[in-house]
């Protein structure tokens, strides 16, 4: 999971120096604001997969799986069809990020389950 977290936050790294640069002049500022709010999230739950890495380094657990798979699953649905969306224009891309959006939830919620049940294990 850090692998895969390190790997995503350089994309997304890459992703917000492309739109900041080469995207400003191409898109206007709606389609822009779109693209900025995908590297946002993708940057926030790279650091997450970045932390369920860590976790599993300290204390293996086949349960920080789910969560793991549940946000780079919503980083390629919700990231991904707002990049898309500030490319293409098509707006029926955006009825597709909720679900991203959900991964999301279900990833911090189960993540929240496991500390909580583990609380008392330390």
């Amino acid at each position: 999971m850090l692998i895969a977290g390190a790997l995503a936050m350089l994309i997304a790294v890459a992703t917000g120096a492309f739109g900041a640069h080469a995207l400003k002049k191409m898109l206007d500022a709606e389609m822009l604001a779109i693209w900025q709010t995908a590297v946002h999230y993708q940057m926030v739950h790279a650091l997450g997969l970045m932390g369920i890495g860590i976790l599993q380094i300290q204390k293996p657990d086949w349960h920080l799986a789910m969560p793991a798979l549940l946000m780079l699953t919503g980083i390629l649905i919700f990231s991904g069809s707002l990049y898309l969306l500030a490319l293409s224009g098509v707006r029926w891309l955006g009825a597709v990020t909720p679900f991203g959006g959900v991964a999301f939830l279900l990833a911090w919620g189960w993540l929240a389950q496991l500390v909580w049940r583990q609380r008392n294990a330390v």
